[in-house]
């Protein structure tokens, strides 16, 4: 029996997506291991672990406008709580400082899949989170877009494993997609885009 590839690209690859987002990048804190298994082979129990969100938001501003500002990583302090400072090392390379409930945490992520006014895909590479996702978007109309964002990360300790039973990562993400869309709404205009491919 096939199993159903929740990461949208998945499936022209032929595997079912894996810590990476199914791209066959490597996992956090695994380097040189590719995140890649076969749609026969059984999830880990470290995949299993691995918490799910999926949430969306529809955004007055057109596609192109919405796909643009989220290319600007470093401005997401402005609308994404808890974030507070994000560095663009590279073009592929972010750095990440955070201040969550008290808790404080640095990581890097890296962009494995990027796609003009279509997705921007990640995974954590090194640093005191680990998770992976991908946001889409889409074209409504002239005008309007939806913003998608499917979301895997797995709790660290048990604070994180209460708050991710009690939909604090949930409520997070519906947040700051909230955030995202009164920012860009306000402004409505980006404030850059970068529309090079990864």
């Amino acid at each position: 029996m096939r199993r159903r590839c929740r990461v949208p690209g998945c499936r022209r690859r032929g595997v079912a997506p894996a810590l990476s987002g199914g791209d066959g990048a490597r996992p956090a804190g695994q380097p040189g291991r590719a995140a890649v298994r076969t749609v026969n082979e059984r999830p880990t129990e470290q995949e299993k672990a691995m918490a799910q969100v999926e949430e969306s938001i529809e955004v007055a501003v057109p596609v192109t406008t919405a796909y643009n500002q989220w290319t600007q990583f470093e401005d997401f302090p402005r609308f994404m709580d808890g974030v507070e400072r994000i560095e663009q090392r590279t073009p592929t390379l972010t750095h990440w400082v955070t201040e969550i409930g008290g808790t404080r945490r640095e990581f890097d992520a890296r962009i494995t899949e990027q796609i003009p006014d279509e997705r921007v895909a990640w995974t954590t590479v090194e640093g005191e989170v680990r998770q992976s996702g991908v946001v889409t978007f889409h074209r409504l109309d002239d005008d309007h877009s939806k913003v998608m964002l499917q979301l895997e990360h797995d709790p660290q300790g048990l604070a994180d494993s209460v708050g991710d039973k009690l939909g604090f990562v949930t409520r997070k993400a519906k947040g700051d997609l909230q955030r995202f869309r009164d920012f860009i709404e306000k402004r409505g205009s980006e404030t850059g885009g970068w529309r090079g491919k990864v």
